[in-house]
């Protein structure tokens, strides 16, 4: 459904992002934030699934900065391998990967308002990009690690947020999602009886019911706020 496109930052950084089309006229665009795997197949399958629901939907890649082509897998090797490319992202001077993912924002506004939603590493980059960028109308970020840690969760969204944590994510504990909550009125935080990374069914801690319902919420929440 998709095919890769190469976009420009401001800083004049190229990258490749994954674009995937709807049938026909696109209710909005959506950005896709991949987790610390690269934008492998599961994320491009996600995001061919929110083509299918109506949206121009673009899927940057997050770590080209530091490393090209990553697509990875989900073993332990993959997991290593991945996280320290997301340290190596981490590490940058600012304003980093946050400049690839406004241009990734700005490519979808084509078609008209923007949401963006994140999984994992990427659930933590939608966050930063809710409170940071321009552009956008609703944000999403399921399970993302270290936005319930200060400094991240003093941070203010300047758009709604739909936020998605499982109560047996041994990387998120519960009481820093339960503080998040009381702290961020404003966000429509939903906890699962699920393990992080429950909405990729390529891996072990894949919980299908908790996916099907943060879906459906994530699709409402879209309607609501892009299109």
């Amino acid at each position: 459904m998709g095919q890769t496109i190469t976009l420009k930052a401001a800083d004049g950084h190229s990258f490749p992002a994954y674009v995937a089309e709807p049938a026909g006229t696109p209710k909005g665009g959506i950005v896709v934030l991949q987790e610390i795997f690269g934008v492998n197949s599961h994320i491009r399958s996600v995001a061919d699934g929110y083509a299918a629901a109506g949206y121009f939907v673009v899927a940057p890649s997050t770590f080209h900065r530091v490393q090209a082509d990553v697509e990875l897998g989900y073993t332990e090797a993959d997991m290593g391998t991945g996280f320290g490319y997301k340290t190596a992202v981490d590490g940058l001077p600012e304003p980093g990967v946050m400049a690839d993912i406004q241009a990734a924002i700005d490519h979808a506004a084509k078609a008209g308002k923007v949401g963006i939603v994140g999984y994992c590493w990427g659930g933590l980059l939608t966050w930063r990009s809710a409170c940071m960028l321009s552009g956008l109308s609703a944000a999403v970020p399921y399970y993302g690690g270290g936005m319930t840690a200060q400094p991240d969760a003093a941070r203010q969204p300047r758009v709604p947020v739909l936020a998605h944590f499982g109560d047996q994510d041994h990387w998120i504990p519960l009481d820093t999602v339960e503080a998040f909550r009381a702290a961020q009125p404003g966000v429509e935080v939903h906890v699962y009886p699920a393990n992080h990374g429950f909405n990729c069914d390529q891996r072990g801690s894949y919980n299908e019911a908790a996916a099907r319902t943060a879906r459906e919420r994530t699709l409402a929440f879209f309607a609501r706020h892009v299109g």
